[in-house]
């Protein structure tokens, strides 16, 4: 192998390289770090071989880069990166998610080091609160994303019987689960009983104006969401051409999630408009 790199590099040159050329390589040479010689040019062949490991090495880290920028989120952040630190801030952002008719007098929970906890109770059965990347699938490549903050209200139904699948997600996510962990886990609970399926007329808000669902959609369109047991996706008449219905069906939650667009954010102010 040494001799076929030699070869590639070298070429048919003669044993001494000429004496321009073998004052480039050593000047090139010299910055390789850790190594100390008195370089004459019989010694050509260590000149290539280190400066061809210094161009793999360049090579392997460029490598290392690029795949690192179209998977940016491999792990979770530290924790911290998720956790809001003004809580009034986040209560007033989880409100954002619905008009004040729903959310003014709805529950809200803010995320600390130990799970969601209520800081403001509620009088319409409504839940407020600020989902973090773990909202989503376990296979969404944004899983672990510490920038994303979606504002949502559950109605009662929702709240009853699908907050309680986010909030499980969450509680494993402070204990250091895997992805893989964290859906044996939630497939466990719908098994044992402990998660439901969804209740009919279970629905939620998403209408803020300063919504981080991801870093492609960021604030995308105030929406509706409904929520019904299992794959229901066809009945719904969702995905098909001119539908404003738009459905994710996710056998993690054993749900499918239909969104439908709205006109205008929670504050009265009008959407960008919407194209089928």
């Amino acid at each position: 192998m040494k001799k076929a790199i030699y070869r590639f590099m070298l070429g048919n040159s003669s044993k001494e390289m000429q004496t321009k050329d073998f004052n480039r390589a050593k000047k090139l040479y010299q910055t390789v770090p850790g190594i100390k010689m008195e370089l004459t040019p019989n010694k050509a062949e260590i000149i290539i071989l280190a400066l061809l490991i210094q161009f793999l090495l360049a090579g392997a880290t460029c490598l290392a880069q690029t795949r690192e920028e179209k998977t940016p989120y491999l792990e979770m952040a530290p924790l911290k990166a998720y956790i809001m630190q003004d809580k009034d801030e986040e209560i007033a952002l989880a409100r954002s998610a619905a008009p004040p008719s729903v959310s003014n007098n709805a529950e809200v929970m803010v995320l600390g080091r130990t799970g969601y906890t209520i800081a403001v109770k509620g009088t319409n059965g409504f839940v407020c609160v600020v989902e973090r990347s773990w909202g989503t699938s376990t296979n969404d490549p944004g899983f672990w994303n510490p920038k994303d903050r979606a504002p949502i209200c559950f109605n009662p139904s929702a709240a009853r019987t699908f907050l309680p699948i986010y909030l499980l997600k969450t509680k494993l996510v402070l204990e250091g689960k895997s992805k893989m962990e964290i859906a044996q886990a939630i497939d466990s609970a719908f098994d044992k009983k402990e998660l439901t399926a969804v209740e009919p007329g279970a629905m939620s808000y998403m209408m803020s104006k300063l919504q981080y669902l991801n870093d492609q959609g960021k604030s995308w369109h105030p929406h509706l969401m409904f929520y019904v047991s299992g794959d229901a996706a066809k009945s719904w008449g969702a995905n098909l051409d001119g539908s404003p219905v738009i459905a994710s069906n996710d056998p993690q939650e054993r749900a499918t999630v239909f969104m439908v667009l709205v006109g205008s954010w929670s504050d009265g102010t009008p959407a960008p408009a919407i194209n089928h």
